[in-house]
């Protein structure tokens, strides 16, 4: 916690450096190229530069370094380029860290940019992207690949219990999940990660929760409450397990964990782990309350702010964004586009399983964009666990949570 805070107030006061330090590279290769630094995180990082030949082709004056970040380091390395100003030109960030890196000034605004590069308007991304591309009434990113969260489950099992299909509803859900758990000791209903710190706010918004800002952190109206009970009662009956156990998709293979909530890795994750289950389940959108809200999650490209290659990194970022590109991008990485017209190709609207992903993009929210929503995020699991594993009241816990949300933010 204090480390987190420390790296938030270390951005604030190195900030203003970056506009006297020079900025990342000279933006000139070897060849007289001009050069363009893209910094991206993860198995995305690794695989990109698979996609710099075909954009170098296409533009004869650019060449473009990859620079592969293991995401545990990316955080740290991020908050070192704000302070010393010696950033890349391109930045991929995970959603979650838009705001932090938006408000210490790190990233260009391209709200001028928007009509020469069409790729970039909001309207070619789901409602839920867009939120995230925003800070301050500034486009500050541009969604790459996206995902959300959908319902895994055994139809073989659910069959068993009387669903012939998916539960549609919060009560239905209750349901399966109650008769599943019913069926002999040592199996489970439902399985939810209590280390996801983004599923009980899936259950909020599906109970009609709107987060109402910094100024007035409402974590403890009653449609957040009753969420959160509905969220922590699975817990407090057995029909969800409070200790890890056995890894998710062998439990799902072996039927003690018949129905989990996950993103769209998980398709080629269980086909390659547990080929015996085929067609012996399928995803389904999540359950309805008010609505079936799910979270926006994915990564978004960025420019430094004080790039020396902008015209250069704008074109990169287009390039990455064009539909066709991004289809090329889902063969290579097995992430999900952002541009809304990506998903009426045929691959992805003819796909069982794929298909139900783009349905659900069509109802789904980005997280809290403030800057400290991941410190809030962090004292929110440690609230609940004191709930689903310590036994204590749901109430008096979001009490006094939300007075520490509101801590957070005045610090």
């Amino acid at each position: 916690m204090k480390k987190k805070m420390w790296s938030l107030l270390l951005i604030g006061i190195l900030a203003l450096s970056t506009i006297l330090t020079a900025c990342g590279g000279n933006g000139e290769s070897k060849d007289g190229k001009k050069e363009i630094t893209v910094w991206a995180m993860g198995e995305e990082g690794k695989k990109l530069k698979e996609m710099t030949s075909k954009f170098e082709e296409e533009n004869k004056d650019i060449s473009v370094k990859i620079q592969a970040i293991p995401w545990g380091n990316a955080h740290d390395k991020l908050l070192t380029a704000v302070a010393s100003g010696n950033g890349p030109d391109v930045l991929q960030l995970g959603t979650t860290w838009v705001p932090e890196f938006a408000d210490a000034g790190a990233l260009l605004d391209l709200t001028p940019y928007l009509e020469d590069y069409p790729e970039f308007k909001p309207e070619n991304y789901f409602e839920g992207s867009v939120t995230s591309m925003k800070y301050d009434d500034k486009v500050i990113g541009v969604p790459w690949y996206i995902d959300t969260r959908v319902l895994y489950y055994r139809t073989d099992l659910l069959k068993e219990v009387g669903y012939d299909k998916a539960p549609a509803t919060w009560d239905e859900l209750k349901d399966a999940a109650g008769k599943l758990n019913d069926r002999g000791e040592d199996v489970y209903g439902l399985d939810i990660d209590r280390n996801d710190q983004i599923t009980p706010f899936i259950f909020a918004w599906q109970n009609g929760y709107e987060f109402e800002g910094k100024d007035n952190m409402n974590f403890d109206s009653p449609e957040f409450k009753q969420a959160i009970e509905y969220y922590t009662d699975f817990f407090k009956e057995g029909i969800s397990p409070t200790t890890e156990g056995i890894d998710i998709v062998q439990a799902f293979k072996d039927g003690v964990k018949p129905m989990f909530f996950s993103g769209p890795w998980m398709i080629n994750i269980i086909n390659d782990q547990a080929p015996d289950l085929k067609d012996k389940w399928a995803v389904a959108v999540m359950p309805k309350k008010e609505t079936n809200t799910s979270s926006m999650g994915g990564s978004n490209l960025s420019v430094f702010h004080n790039s020396e290659n902008v015209d250069e990194s704008l074109k990169f970022i287009s390039y990455m964004n064009k539909v066709d590109t991004q289809m090329e991008w889902l063969d290579i990485s097995n992430t999900l586009p952002s541009r809304v017209d990506a998903w009426e190709e045929p691959k992805l609207k003819e796909d069982p399983m794929l298909s139900v992903f783009g349905k659900q993009l069509e109802d789904t929210k980005a997280s809290p964009q403030i800057k400290e929503f991941e410190v809030i995020a962090q004292e929110f699991l440690s609230t609940i666990e004191k709930v689903t594993v310590g036994g204590a009241d749901v109430d008096k816990e979001l009490e006094k949570f939300n007075k520490k949300a509101n801590e957070i933010v005045e610090e």
